[in-house]
């Protein structure tokens, strides 16, 4: 199992430690706890050798020969470990190396993918800026030469509206001559119409005048007539030359008639005539009037179309110019685009070179955490088999485990300006397991077998006592209990937060491992019976918090709040280091909903207060019983195991918890009962031949926790806050005794006979 080189070759070393490969003289770390063995090698079969040795024992009673042996094994499982703590030495050493190479190759990547990507958006935004100019350039000329073709093609219009301006202008010029001539002729014409007309008026006034004259001779015929015919009378004899007188009168009269007839319809036909003609020569004056308006816009239009005409012939000047400056400059443009692409193909290829070397960086950088990997595998399972052994030497001392964890500031608690009063030291050997406490400028430094920080979950807490629980379930008796001061987060370890799944605590996530794990062995044939049992230690008085009983027979309380005693339960322990409570309540179990229904119930009954550390301060010590029965109907195999999981009360100074009346009774019972605790492990430590456990109802309770054949773990709470510094060094300093002590191998009950005791069904 443990030899020394032969012809200076060594034995392979363990496989699974170095990664499947020999390990050679010049990589085995050299070994000074081995002197007397010379350099040593072990390999994993020399390890399950060493675990699973079993003692030989020729005289059983011969306790120096055991002890001899016991000695030996001993001194061989520290040579293991020393073995396995100088290779993980050498292994952090070689995976700090590949780290700081790692980070080098990392930081060196990281230098070339800045820099090229440095120097890639410079480019890009180059190359977009050249061709977000170059697209402007060619939009605005785009646009340019439209605004050039409509100004030409706007130019072809006006020319060709001032060719048809000119040619209509010429077409009124003519028109209008025609018109001013037919004015003219019209003029002449109406000229030679009021001269006919004066005639024609002077010819009717002859005509009136000769037809007054007629009346006038026609009314001097008439008197003659009358004369005459006064006269007929007398003149008989000239009556036939009357006659023919009046005849001759008469048809000069008619004909004179008819003469004016024809010189009245004459003078209507002149009339007309002239009516026309003054109509002819109002349409004349209306049209010439027309013209003249026309010519004058014309003459408007035309001064308007010359100047618009000079003004385009301005701008398609100035737009001609601007077009050979657009050109000029879009050569320039396309001669630093030119030699942009011509830079860009040269970054291109100082870029596919730094691509190269990136890429070959990569590689050694993935080849580096390849290794990196291997080594870290290697510590994981070099750290796993130090647990084993560790575990292993811890179980055959027979000493308490004892995890720390310290709970995160709250809100209303000021950091201190000094410095923080916890830190943890960062070297491989304390890494996870060691804790220090700065008091007054001086540094305590303590380590257990766990550290969990502040920002620890439930469930990272939980998988470390995973295995522990599990023991209860294979036989084992197991004990894991919260100490340390108010406050300190011990009953958030132990029982979670209510109404959060996330944050349960231990005991619920116990339960349902435990239960899991019932079902998941059935199929092996193994079949359990399960009961609880809850109780509270309250000013040195035990409680059944899953009593039933609110009275006795006779009427009277059987409990009474704030401490007043009622039903009296004695404790016992049996030959087998049974603990048994008289007339506690035990309840058949079958579910995790059935315990969660009990620890609801004991919550609400359990004693709780208000003080200046804690609003809701635990003012007794709660213990959680968990009985297990299971047989194997296969191979009639039993097993008896019981889990304890218990919520000690915390303990407080006076001075700073400001308890009076009830409360201070139950501060002073809470101090005393944790003050034996103290004295039976100062006992234990120094191996004393008499324990003092009957010096309080808690120390003996856990009697057979403490000096019995039981798993027992600690988790010793802390408060970070600067004003808990005292008692957190306290805490500390009892846990590092607590550690200290040996209280001897846990044994596996098996067949074992359930013990008759009361119980209680619930659902």
């Amino acid at each position: 199992m443990v030899g020394t080189p032969i012809n200076g070759r060594t034995r392979p070393a363990f496989g699974v430690v170095n990664g499947g490969h020999d390990l050679g003289p010049s990589s085995a770390p050299p070994s000074n706890a081995g002197s007397d063995y010379g350099v040593i090698e072990f390999t994993r079969e020399d390890v399950e050798a060493l675990l699973n040795e079993k003692a030989k024992r020729k005289d059983r009673f011969n306790y120096k020969e055991r002890c001899e042996n016991m000695m030996d094994y001993i001194k061989r499982l520290k040579v293991c470990i020393r073995w396995f703590q100088d290779l993980e030495i050498s292994y952090s050493l070689e995976q700090e190396k590949l780290k700081s190479s790692l980070e080098l190759a990392q930081q060196k990547c990281m230098e070339i993918e800045l820099l090229l990507k440095i120097k890639e958006d410079e480019l890009n935004s180059i190359i977009v800026e050249m061709r977000r100019n170059c697209t402007s350039l060619q939009e605005k000329l785009v646009k340019e030469e439209t605004e050039k073709t409509a100004a030409a093609e706007s130019l072809v219009k006006e020319r060709e509206a001032r060719l048809n301006f000119e040619r209509s202008q010429n077409t009124l010029q003519e028109d209008l001559g025609r018109a001013q001539r037919d004015l003219q002729s019209a003029n002449q014409k109406i000229s030679s119409l009021n001269d006919m007309y004066k005639r024609l008026q002077d010819y009717i006034t002859s005509l009136q005048q000769y037809n007054g004259k007629l009346h006038s001779e026609l009314s001097t015929v008439e008197t003659e007539l009358k004369r005459v015919e006064k006269e007929k009378a007398a003149v008989v004899e000239n009556l036939t030359l009357l006659k023919g007188q009046l005849t001759l009168s008469m048809s000069s009269q008619e004909e004179a008639t008819k003469q004016k007839d024809a010189l009245a319809s004459e003078v209507g036909s002149l009339r007309v005539e002239l009516q026309q003609v003054r109509d002819e020569r109002d349409r004349q004056l209306s049209q010439v009037q027309t013209l003249t308006t026309e010519l004058e816009r014309s003459k408007d239009s035309t001064e308007k179309s010359c100047s618009e005409l000079n003004n385009l012939t301005i701008r398609t000047n100035e737009l001609e110019a601007k077009c050979a400056l657009q050109d000029e400059r879009i050569k320039m443009l396309q001669e630093k685009l030119t030699t942009a692409e011509e830079k860009l193909q040269v970054s291109d290829i100082s870029a596919s070179e730094t691509r190269t070397e990136f890429e070959g960086q990569q590689k050694l950088v993935h080849e580096l955490q390849r290794r990196l990997e291997d080594a870290e595998y290697k510590v994981i399972v070099g750290e796993k088999l130090r647990k084993e052994l560790h575990n292993t030497i811890l179980e055959l001392k027979g000493n308490i485990r004892v995890f720390c964890r310290v709970r995160p500031l709250l809100p209303d608690e000021a950091c201190s300006t000094e410095g923080k009063l916890i830190s943890y030291p960062s070297s491989m050997e304390a890494s996870g397991r060691g804790i220090e406490l700065t008091q007054s400028g001086q540094k305590h430094s303590f380590t257990f077998d766990k550290v969990f920080a502040p920002d620890a979950l439930q469930e990272e807490v939980f998988i470390e006592i995973s295995q522990l629980v599990q023991s209860a379930l294979d036989g084992y008796k197991v004990c894991i209990f919260a100490y340390g001061q108010t406050g300190s987060g011990k009953t958030y370890t132990m029982m979670g937060r209510p109404g959060h799944p996330e944050e349960k605590g231990l005991i619920p996530r116990s339960l349902e491992q435990i239960f899991q794990a019932k079902q998941s062995q059935k199929p092996q044939g193994w079949k359990y019976e399960m009961q609880v049992s809850m109780l509270e230690i309250y000013n040195e008085t035990v409680r059944d918090l899953l009593s039933t009983n609110k009275s006795s027979s006779d009427g009277t309380p059987t409990r009474v709040e704030n401490g007043t005693p009622g039903k009296q339960y004695s404790i016992k322990h049996d030959a087998n280091g049974n603990t048994h409570v008289s007339d506690l309540t035990v309840v058949d179990v079958q579910s995790v909903k059935e315990v969660a229904f009990l620890l609801s119930q004991a919550a609400n009954s359990r004693s709780v207060g208000k003080t200046q550390m804690n609003e809701q301060s635990s003012r007794s010590h709660f213990v959680f019983t968990l009985r297990i029965y299971g047989v194997n109907e296969s191979t009639d195999q039993q097993v008896q195991g019981i889990l304890n999981l218990i919520d000690l009360a915390g303990s407080e100074r006076l001075s700073r918890s400001g308890s009076t009346g009830d409360r201070l009774k139950e501060t002073q019972a809470i101090n005393k009962s944790l003050s034996s605790l103290s004295d039976v492990i100062f006992a234990l430590a120094k191996k004393e031949d008499h324990i003092p456990f009957r010096n309080s109802k808690l120390t003996y309770l856990l009697q057979p926790c403490l000096g019995g054949d039981s798993k027992t773990l600690m988790f010793v709470n802390i408060s970070p806050d600067q004003a808990s510094a005292g008692e957190s060094l306290c805490s500390l300093r009892f846990a590092s005794r607590v550690n200290a002590c040996e209280i001897g191998t846990p044994r596996r009950h098996t067949n074992g006979q359930r013990p008759i005791e009361s119980r209680l069904t619930y659902f």
